[in-house]
């Protein structure tokens, strides 16, 4: 089928693009933090007949993004489709005086897809074809703080470049999913038991939705029924019903970890 760059490819959405991928026919280049995790996602997609080439890095050090960047514009290994998929969950009060984790959360959910996508869409635009992810979220829809506001960045960065690329042959995507099972939410040290079950998405369904609406070129992909019809009435509600269903949704939650 061709190359897909993942990044967080190692775990959540990210290690269940590259596997739906893989089982598709995709070679992988893999983008995380954690070699260690690389190597073993690597020995995993390859026993599956995949070539796989992974590649380090911090997305939040501007070097190593550049790097990634680097890798995309490679006009002589193209990669055919990306996938950016890193970020980790925020729940830090945005008037703290200790700003970092926004600092990082702006730098790898919002800079670092910029450039990313950008890198790709010039490679893929030259030789007519490609497609672009960015996984987005519902958050974006709502004000769920830093986390929302950067969401609601890449859903709107994706949906520019998107009108840069009409009639390219490049197609970009983002993906909205809402709550998904994965260990992205423990591992941001963030409450997740008052969720109500029937708002979980599983993964590898989220993933194949996503891949099946980057087929048909569609620029929005909301998985699941239940969350398009939410999401259409957090467009239609007062924004201060918004701002009160927010709150609810926030109360209790601890401060949020990097993934």
């Amino acid at each position: 089928m061709g190359v897909a760059l993942v990044t967080g490819g190692t775990s959540g959405i990210g290690a269940a693009f590259a596997r739906a991928l893989a089982d598709r026919g995709w070679d992988l280049v893999l983008v995380a933090r954690d070699k260690d995790r690389l190597d073993r996602m690597a020995v995993e997609l390859g026993a599956r007949g995949r070539t796989v080439e992974v590649l380090p890095a911090d997305l939040s050090d501007r070097t190593d993004v550049e790097r990634v960047a680097a890798r995309l514009e490679d006009s002589g290994r193209p990669v055919d489709m990306l996938v950016n998929n890193a970020g980790f969950g925020v729940h830090a009060p945005l008037a703290s005086v200790d700003t970092t984790v926004h600092d990082r959360a702006l730098e790898v959910m919002g800079r670092t897809v910029l450039i990313l996508s950008g890198a790709a869409a010039r490679a893929m635009r030259d030789r007519g074809a490609g497609a672009i992810v960015n996984v987005s979220s519902t958050a974006g829809h709502v004000t769920m703080g830093s986390y929302s506001a950067v969401k609601a960045f890449v859903t709107t960065l994706t949906e520019g470049l998107a009108n840069e690329l009409h009639g390219t042959g490049v197609t970009v995507t983002a993906l909205c999913p809402g709550w998904v099972r994965t260990e992205f939410h423990e591992r941001a040290g963030i409450r997740s038991s008052g969720i109500p079950g029937f708002l979980w998405l599983d993964a590898d369904r989220l993933v194949e939705t996503g891949l099946r609406d980057v087929r048909r070129g569609r620029v929005i992909s909301m998985p699941s029924l239940r969350y398009r019809v939410l999401i259409w009435f957090t467009r239609h509600l007062p924004r201060r019903t918004v701002r009160w269903i927010s709150r609810r949704i926030s109360s209790g939650r601890s401060d949020g970890r990097r993934r």
